[in-house]
């Protein structure tokens, strides 16, 4: 089995370079045969569809990116890439993911969407704010809908402090949500693959609302309860993917889903737990591949 595993070009951090090597390791572990390639080595004809390298040399892709136009070429031109685009875009838009998900009864906090607006036009008089603040309350989340690491969710304290957040980010797809005080600077992060939970960590910070440990939040081990693993497992199937990390919120009356990520790092998940990951996702990824493409589930 010869797959493709896909990098993004210009990002050169540590954490990303350890994951790459995490998921070869895994790989020569299975018996797959994996090519790392940058993205922007991957070119296509876009007028035709014709790509510019080997492509049917490989099996599969593991878009471990979010380059999704590289993705559809690819599933245009009839490589399994995991995870599949349209999950990846889900994931990666958190208006969709909450759109998406909305309809099937995920408990979710009350979330309201930024209307859209343009840079250099504006928001005007902002009445859609003071209806968003009636609804959901203040303190509440300012939410770019794409980011990693919560380096792009702020805390509101007030109506100024939204105010300023949205016209900071004037023309970026954004939403706005309830501060879930249950949760305050503590999350679950359950890793699925497949259609188990093989981890599960509690991130916890004292000195920041939001618990990622890249906030400087700490980890644990966490067993999850059987509502926290069924909105995990839930959650993940509805998005159409075959591996995610699952963030979910204590809720006062029990979990809330907050995000689901189509390429969420996991050293720090399998460092805390023991659990070999990537060992997971390829042998997820084999078990797959060894089915015809119309039997693939």
């Amino acid at each position: 089995m010869h797959g493709l595993l896909i990098v993004n070009g210009f990002v050169r951090e540590e954490s990303f370079l350890a994951l790459r090597d995490a998921l070869c390791a895994a790989a020569e572990a299975h018996a797959i045969s994996l090519d790392v390639r940058a993205n922007d080595a991957l070119l296509f004809d876009a007028s035709s569809g014709t790509p510019l390298f080997d492509a049917p040399e490989y099996d599969f892709a593991i878009l471990w990116d979010k380059d999704k136009y590289l993705g559809l070429q690819l599933e245009a031109c009839g490589m399994r890439v995991f995870n599949n685009v349209r999950a990846l875009t889900l994931c990666d838009d958190k208006a969709l993911t909450h759109i998406a998900l909305a309809r099937h009864n995920i408990p979710m906090p009350r979330t309201v969407l930024v209307p859209r607006t343009y840079r250099f036009v504006g928001y005007g008089g902002m009445e859609f704010l003071d209806r968003t603040a009636a609804f959901l309350g203040f303190p509440l989340i300012v939410k770019e809908c794409s980011g990693s690491f919560g380096k792009q969710v702020y805390l509101a304290n007030t109506r100024e402090e939204a105010a300023s957040l949205l016209c900071e980010h004037e023309g970026t797809p954004m939403l706005m949500q309830e501060f879930v005080r249950t949760s305050l600077g503590r999350d679950i992060r359950a890793y699925v693959v497949g259609n188990r939970v093989v981890a599960a960590m509690e991130r916890r910070n004292d000195t920041d609302f939001r618990a990622n440990v890249a906030r400087g939040g700490s980890c644990a081990p966490y067993a999850l309860n059987p509502a926290e693993e069924s909105l995990a497992l839930r959650a993940a199937a509805l998005l159409g993917l075959d591996y995610a990390g699952v963030d979910l919120l204590h809720g006062a009356e029990g979990p809330l889903l907050c995000e689901v990520n189509s390429n969420a790092h996991f050293h720090g998940l399998a460092a805390c737990t023991g659990v070999d990951i990537a060992g997971a996702i390829l042998a997820h990824i084999a078990q797959v591949c060894s089915k015809p493409l119309s039997s693939a589930t």
